[in-house]
């Protein structure tokens, strides 16, 4: 089997091959090639693989043909929703259609990107008290909801992503009633699991593959099958995402709407139980007084809040007083279906807030996210090395796989990051001309980055120089939401091109009018680094306002590196700098999409060539040529036609 697959792939990426055949202007490429050939491999021998495949190898065909292939029952998992849907739409039918292969192929979401009849129908039976807006997007949405096959909510364009009225309407584990919904043969959730479990080739997101596989440790229920190969794109997302799974989370939103719920269960079912609706109010309070406390303080590490005595006796009240409600509730199970969901739920909530309270692991982060009006509080494992080690069963090839995984021409820190323990590794450089298509560029006399005022200055005069060189076609990356509420304005008072701003509208919204205009400049944070893919002259430039460390306020830093200090270890290069090197690499990764792009790449961070650790972001980064003068940057920029 191992000959005859690796035989098949070698043929199909051969200058004759299928892919020569099908594809106008293909050209084989030796990376490309040398990994398609290392997936068959790992397939046939079950055999951990890592590969960091430069941009431009295309590694999402090296993967799928040996998948496909093999015959094998695989799940591809992604990083992101694009991805995911390029994967299922695009790439799969092609690859399916020129390999005459049948398979059955399924895509599963979060249950929350499909429609729940159910809601639908209950949001609709009380529209007379509406906003109209709302109203609107709903009748939209239910003429969707009579077309639509698969309910999947990424294939409705009749109102926009952030319409008030889409989480309404989607389906949600707090909301689902099972069996006892009158929508339960014709869910959508429901379908689209029954599908994935009976296909060969299932197309994923990490979050939901995690959630799988730890809902199969507690014995619960499964989504996917124990499939014979696992394949993870942007595989450099998984550590953190592993962090959020093998931790717990709760928000407070969930057990303010169960006090709701038991009012309105008492008000509409169970009017003869009135310590319910008195009982479920007094806890509201409490929970609202204990809400109000921490948004005053607004501190985000809860074991430094524990010192707050006066918080502490409120938040131990808060416990106890639930309990009280949950005893009399109790005495009421059984009355009401409603009543014994609530009752079922708020048992699970208060176990995980008590959990949270007693802050008693000392190998985890406990930590607030504030919110609007609700909390988020998490608590998040330290190192989850050990809990990975468990996931990745050696029946099964797993195979993981990035533009960007290496720190310092190293793939060990990921390696070790998700406990695997014996895996072939490979570095495969991008094929593209970087040296001649691309600039690097630090300009000279920058003002320390810890120099605020000076720094906000310098940067705007470097991106006003570089947007007009360019004419337009610029994103802007930066650090920190604070650091582009301070630049957009700026450069609105001094730029002609057209400004599109991270928060005026959804990112793939921004992404389409920015392709659309073709002289615009594009400012964004966290989102816009990965994931995004512009190619050709629309994007020339790409500017960076500072390296891109971790803030070292953030709780679960200060506990890992706590933990790593107690080891006799240096937090600063065993956590920082790999996470700002794969964040700035993912950032870098947005200038060259294809062969033929040039661009240049302007960094306002003089730590790279003055600091010593600024080598590892030097050797990580892909073969540009650099400068230190501006000039020469904006002389390169107006060249590019």
């Amino acid at each position: 089997m191992s000959v005859r697959l690796t035989q098949q792939v070698a043929a199909a990426f051969s200058s004759q091959g299928v892919l020569a055949q099908s594809i106008k202007g293909f050209s084989h490429r030796a990376v490309q090639a040398k990994m398609a050939k290392a997936v068959a491999e790992s397939i046939h021998s079950r055999n951990n693989l890592v590969v960091e495949a430069g941009t431009g190898v295309g590694k999402t065909f090296a993967y799928l043909i040996p998948a496909l292939l093999s015959g094998k029952q695989v799940i591809v998992s992604t990083g992101s929703k694009n991805l995911q849907e390029q994967l299922f739409y695009k790439d799969l039918p092609a690859l399916l259609s020129m390999f005459g292969l049948s398979p059955k192929v399924a895509l599963l979401k979060g249950r929350n990107n499909y429609l729940c009849q159910h809601l639908m129908e209950r949001e609709l039976s009380g529209a007379s008290s509406m906003e109209t807006q709302v109203l609107d997007d709903l009748l939209r949405i239910n003429q969707w909801a009579g077309q639509t096959t698969d309910g999947d909510i990424g294939g409705l364009t009749a109102v926009s992503e952030n319409s008030p009225a889409l989480p309404l309407i989607v389906s949600s584990k707090e909301n689902c009633i099972g069996q006892r919904c009158d929508y339960y043969d014709e869910c959508f959730t429901r379908k689209a699991r029954n599908r994935a479990m009976d296909a060969r080739i299932i197309v994923v997101n990490h979050h939901l593959f995690m959630a799988d596989r730890i809902i199969k440790e507690t014995g619960f229920a499964e989504l996917l099958p124990d499939s014979d190969v696992v394949i993870f794109d942007e595989a450099h997302l998984l550590p953190d995402i592993a962090v959020t799974y093998f931790g717990q989370q709760c928000s407070t939103r969930q057990l303010s709407e169960l006090f709701d719920k038991l009012i309105d269960i008492y008000r509409l079912e169970l009017r003869d139980a009135k310590q319910i609706e008195a009982l479920s109010a007094r806890c509201a309070a409490l929970l609202n007084e204990w809400h109000q406390v921490l948004f005053e303080l607004g501190d985000g590490d809860w074991r430094r809040l524990l010192g707050n005595k006066a918080l502490s006796i409120l938040s131990w009240s808060l416990i106890k007083e639930i309990k009280v409600l949950q005893s009399l509730l109790i005495g009421h199970a059984g009355r009401s279906d409603n009543l014994d969901e609530v009752i079922e739920k708020l048992e699970v909530v208060t176990n995980k807030l008590e959990l949270f309270f007693l802050c008693e692991n000392n190998q985890a982060a406990y930590s607030i996210d504030y919110g609007h009006r609700y909390l988020v509080l998490r608590i998040a494992p330290i190192d989850v090395a050990k809990e990975c080690r468990k996931l990745f069963d050696s029946n099964v090839s797993w195979i993981f796989t990035s533009a960007t995984l290496q720190i310092n021409r190293d793939l060990s820190l990921f390696t070790r990051q998700l406990g695997l323990t014996q895996s072939q590794e490979m570095l495969l450089e991008s094929p593209f001309d970087y040296a001649n298509n691309a600039l690097f560029c630090v300009p000279r006399h920058l003002a320390s980055v810890s120099n605020h005022h000076a720094a906000l200055s310098q940067f705007v005069d470097v991106c006003v120089k570089a947007i007009n060189a360019a004419k337009g076609r610029t994103f802007i990356l930066f650090t920190s939401h604070r650091m582009l509420n301070l630049v957009a304005p700026a450069l609105q008072r001094r730029v002609a091109y057209p400004l599109l701003v991270q928060g005026q509208a959804g990112k793939q919204s921004l992404l389409k009018k920015y392709r659309q205009l073709g002289n615009a400049v594009l400012l964004g944070t966290g989102a816009f680094w990965e994931g995004v893919d512009v190619r050709g002259r629309l994007l020339s430039c790409v500017i960076i306002d500072k390296l891109p460390f971790i803030s070292p306020d953030d709780n679960l830093f200060r506990a890992r590196s706590e933990s790593i200090e107690r080891e006799g270890k240096d937090p600063f290069s065993e956590i920082s700098l790999p996470q700002a090197v794969i964040t700035l690499n993912q950032g870098v990764g947005r200038l060259i999409r294809d062969e033929k792009d040039r661009g240049v790449l302007i960094l306002c961070d003089n730590r790279i060539v003055n600091k010593p650790y600024g080598q590892a972001f030097l050797n990580s980064l892909p073969p540009m040529a650099r400068t230190r003068d501006l000039d020469k940057a904006t002389a390169f920029l107006e060249q590019i036609k």
